[in-house]
């Protein structure tokens, strides 16, 4: 009894930490509705500034804890600078792109890292005048741990006189509950948001400073903090920040028992949780039902349009080029366009899950995984032949879909989309953890292709042919009766319900065709790497989809093909000349964002639409 009590304790000090940063993100979201993917960044600089700080400080505790409080203080510095200068300027634009933009600053941030600090984790040193561990019912507990432990309900009660006894407080709860009268009664939202920002920001900086004694500062830190934070303010509801310590304990317990329980299962347990919260109270554990779509997002779902006849001309000549390709490329030009035509089905598929069927997912590199685990599996364990593999192995991937999607479909807004993430990270423990099956990390190896596609020249061609096929095959989809109904749901429940449309059968069909046509991808990324490895499940590869996606302009259905022509293309040659890519990419997607916030394609249209 007495170690479960001490692991009851060491639950709680995570939740702490946990709770700084979701209690940031639970504010910013709230207020401005940016889903801030950068807020993981903030936590990351502000541990990577208290080392520095801590290091050129007198030694003793004011230097340790000034070194702290300076960081968190710099890093709501940042954060205002980050609103002011970047964010501010596409508030009106819809809240996906936001998103986008958001992680445009994280690509920057992770080389302004690796630049100044470096790859190495850095150890920060422990606080001064402090012991390493005190007695508790007979066993050591880490003092600097009950400090933890006591700052997160201080914390919490700090943000409730700020949130319930002062006017901007007030303010804030206004513009949470509905920032369009705030605005009506003349009140400057602009520094409001600001303000708003930078204290989200001092929280993130507070809570990555404070783990300066308890882990190595590494460049690893955003995304992994990210996701948690993002599950925690899921759970605990939108904007709430009750509701994120309560899910912050909760989710931290989880993490502390369940390694003993189910060591095996540790990465699932938090999405476990996640996904069966959301299915029973959609809108968490004290979260509040979403408003309705503003009218900036309804604008990103647009009906997919017939060919002009100058498209068809621009698309017959790119097929001409795609054809001739091989006759003037090398094996590694040729290998590379057969990535990024895997890609485009991939984006394409996402796109038809989120422009046609208007549900966000934040997960579906689970479905690239699963169809390239299906598809290797019937190859390394089976001996299909490798066409066979590629018919069968998405089918796996749309049954997924199907079964998670029955759950998934049900949300809305950034509810489905956090289920989603919750998915995809569940299929990515199973990938890692299952290694009797799936080989764990060390994966699926010896996935080659058949003989006659061996060469680069015939798999590009073998991959231009499938892109060919996938590509035709949802646009069909789009204009057959099913996809004018998948997008009358999309565009209003009310009316869907009101003629008789089952919303929620369509919707649910919808996000299995996804995640077939996203199993075909993997199928042929599979045969394309020779391997399959957990990574191919991984968020990573989700935001990689939704940035293509975004990036190509959801308003169009060329959109996602373009986009992953672009971001592919640029990851690849950008890479090539440099290995701070990350910065170089982060940049043109802001810059793009800014100047372009319709796509892409959407731009060009635009221009063109101008000129005529």
């Amino acid at each position: 009894m007495d170690f479960f009590v001490i692991q009851f304790l060491n639950g709680l000090a995570s939740a702490s930490s946990l709770f700084l940063v979701a209690a940031g993100l639970s504010i910013i979201f709230g207020v401005s509705r940016i889903v801030n993917f950068a807020h993981g960044s903030l936590y990351m600089l502000g541990a990577y500034l208290a080392y520095t700080l801590v290091k050129l400080l007198p030694s003793g505790p004011l230097g340790f804890w000034g070194g702290i409080i300076l960081a968190a203080l710099a890093i709501a510095l940042i954060g205002a600078v980050v609103e002011i200068v970047v964010l501010r300027r596409i508030y009106r634009a819809p809240e996906l792109l936001q998103l986008l933009a958001t992680f445009g600053l994280v690509l920057i941030v992770q080389d302004l890292v690796l630049m100044i600090w470096g790859a190495e984790d850095l150890f920060g040193p422990r606080p001064p005048g402090m012991k390493a561990t005190v007695q508790i019912l007979g066993h050591p507990f880490a003092q600097y741990s009950l400090i933890l432990i006591a700052l997160a309900p201080a914390v919490l009660a700090g943000l409730w006189l700020l949130l319930y006894r002062t006017r901007w407080g007030v303010l804030i709860r206004a513009a949470t509950a509905d920032r369009e009268m705030v605005a009506a009664l003349g009140v400057n939202q602009a520094w409001l948001f600001t303000s708003v920002f930078a204290l989200g920001s001092l929280l993130a900086g507070l809570g990555g400073a404070l783990q300066l004694p308890r882990e190595p500062v590494n460049h690893a830190m955003d995304l992994a903090i990210v996701v948690e934070a993002f599950v925690v303010v899921v759970v605990g509801g939108l904007g709430s920040v009750p509701g994120a310590f309560l899910a912050a304990i909760l989710i931290g317990e989880l993490d502390a028992f369940g390694i003993l329980v189910f060591p095996k299962l540790t990465l699932v347990f938090t999405f476990l949780a996640m996904a069966l919260i959301l299915v029973l109270r959609p809108s968490g554990l004290m979260g509040r039902a979403q408003a309705p779509v503003r009218e900036a997002e309804a604008a990103l779902a647009r009906s997919p349009q017939v060919f002009t006849t100058h498209q068809r001309c621009v698309v017959a000549g790119l097929a001409v080029v795609l054809l001739a390709l091989p006759m003037i490329a090398g094996n590694y030009t040729l290998s590379v366009g057969a990535e990024i035509l895997i890609f485009a089905i991939f984006a394409a598929s996402l796109h038809f899950v989120m422009g046609t069927g208007g549900m966000v997912s934040f997960g579906h590199a689970a479905y690239f995984g699963l169809g390239s685990y299906g598809a290797a599996l019937l190859v390394h364990d089976l001996g299909w032949p490798m066409m066979a593999a590629i018919a069968a192995g998405p089918l796996l991937a749309g049954a997924g879909a199907l079964v998670f999607g029955a759950f998934c479909v049900r949300l809305s807004g950034v509810y489905l989309a956090m289920l989603t993430l919750a998915v995809a990270e569940i299929a990515y423990a199973v990938a890692t953890q299952w290694d009797v099956v799936t080989g764990g990390d060390n994966g699926l190896i010896g996935i080659w292709p058949s003989a006659w596609a061996a060469s680069p020249t015939s798999f590009y061609y073998l991959s231009l042919a499938a892109a060919g096929i996938a590509l035709a095959a949802i646009r069909w989809i789009s204009f057959a009766p099913f996809g004018y109904t998948l997008r009358g749901c999309r565009d209003s429940k009310l009316r869907a319900d009101a003629i008789g449309i089952n919303f929620g059968l369509h919707r649910w069909l919808g996000f299995g065709v996804g995640g077939l046509f996203a199993g075909i991808a993997g199928a042929l990324y599979a045969f394309l790497k020779g391997s399959v490895f957990p990574e191919t499940a991984g968020i990573e590869l989700s935001v990689d989809g939704l940035v293509m996606v975004l990036l190509g302009g959801i308003q169009t259905m060329v959109g996602p093909v373009a986009g992953a022509f672009a971001y592919k293309t640029l990851r690849i040659v950008i890479g090539g000349y440099t290995e701070r890519w990350h910065i170089v990419v982060g940049a043109i997607i802001l810059m793009l964002i800014i100047a372009a916030p319709q796509g892409i394609v959407g731009w060009f249209s635009q221009r063109r639409r101008d000129g005529a």
